[in-house]
């Protein structure tokens, strides 16, 4: 079976949380760049990171890579490329995206068309046809420009990874669910640990962790472009990933997984997204302020994204809400606190100041994602029967 390296995008400041889920599936580790992370796999391969990866952005094909400074270079390059390897006589190419950081080649559209041009001058030589139909799949083609270096890569999914099909109406300032299922694996949270999301919006969280705990593959219930591709990929192989991901689903685990929000609208809205995921029974939203936040259980999470003053509040509304979420730190004081936020005067505010905050970009919103660590549960004796 044919061997690709195969990128995975993701976003800035989580490649290592990829990285392991990579490395978990038994694949081989390339390289790890910025905002992506590149590993060795077969056709087999493609559709598993597909149905399973819960961080990644998308799957490419790494097709070719090369240094390119004019478009002259650009295009024989592209030229000399095996395109028939990968694409047949009535497939549907062009280049979906192309982006170029601190390169000679910045233009995307001049970029995309001299790039389209050079495919079809190589597969007309090949196929022997001057006029393609291009009446059967589609083999979009996304381009990286980065200090001239050029990597060209088959995307493999479609709409990005983070479109689990749970989430019709994300509501106002969503958090997306490759980017929440990050964030939840960065902690030390397990099934067997409480977990309250108390800005819950539509649910993304208190979803991404219900299906964390269940096992439930991120990418069961959508499709993707390489599905139609039948000169790549054995369509069997899609439908025995799928058997075996819906094989080894946790159904009989019990998880406290609450998510609380003040407004009664967003809250029906998260149930009808957590039923869609198939996770409706694992999971309790409430219609609750930050302020009533409170929990009998002890050593729990809290994991959360507040508003941080982007398109749906304004900055003098939010210090006392994060003052009610420090007060409630206080209430839970065997709790740990996970905050994702660009509010640059989160920790004034909270009135205490994160272990530790890494800096992760929200598409293009620089956020840090603050971490207060709560005190680890004594050790579980077992129990002597004798």
């Amino acid at each position: 079976m044919q061997r690709y390296d195969l990128i995975c995008p993701c976003h800035f400041g989580l490649e290592a949380v990829l990285k392991r889920e990579i490395q978990d599936l038994g694949y081989e580790i390339s390289r790890t760049e910025d905002g992506r992370v590149v590993f060795h796999g077969d056709a087999d391969a493609v559709v598993m990171a597909n149905i399973h990866l819960r961080t990644a952005e998308r799957v490419l094909i790494d097709c070719a890579e090369f240094d390119a400074r004019t478009f002259d270079e650009l295009f024989e390059n592209v030229k000399a490329v095996r395109w028939e390897d990968f694409i047949p006589k009535d497939g549907r190419f062009w280049v979906k995206k192309a982006s170029s950081v601190n390169s000679k080649l910045f233009s995307p559209r001049d970029i995309q068309s001299i790039i389209k041009k050079a495919m079809v001058d190589h597969l007309s030589e090949v196929y022997g046809i001057s006029h393609f139909e291009e009446d059967g799949s589609d083999y979009p083609l996304r381009v990286f420009i980065n200090k001239d270096h050029v990597t060209l890569g088959l995307d493999t999914t479609g709409d990005s990874l983070h479109k689990r099909g749970y989430r019709p109406d994300a509501g106002e300032a969503p958090i997306a669910e490759n980017l929440a299922a990050a964030l939840i694996m960065l902690t030390p949270w397990r099934e067997d640990r409480h977990l309250i999301d108390p800005f819950c919006g539509s649910g993304t969280f208190p979803i991404e962790a219900a299906m964390i705990a269940r096992n439930i593959a991120p990418g069961l219930d959508r499709s993707f472009t390489a599905e139609a591709w039948n000169n790549l990929i054995d369509r069997k192989l899609w439908y025995e990933a799928a058997d075996e991901a819906r094989s080894v689903i946790r159904t009989e685990v019990k998880s406290d997984i609450q998510g609380f929000d003040i407004d009664p609208k967003v809250v029906a809205l998260a149930r009808e997204n957590a039923k869609r995921a198939g996770v409706m029974d694992t999971i309790h939203f409430q219609e609750r302020a930050v302020a009533e936040l409170s929990h009998h259980g002890k050593y729990g999470f809290v994991i959360t994204n507040p508003p941080y003053g982007e398109r749906i509040e304004t900055i003098k509304t939010l210090p006392p809400i994060y003052s009610e979420l420090g007060e409630a730190m206080k209430r839970l004081d065997t709790w740990s606190f996970y905050v994702i936020t660009s509010y640059d005067r989160a920790e004034r505010d909270i009135g205490r100041k994160s272990a530790k905050n890494r800096k992760i970009y929200n598409g293009m919103i620089q956020t840090r994602y603050l971490m207060f660590p709560g005190p680890r549960p004594p050790v579980r004796r077992m129990r002597d029967n004798t």
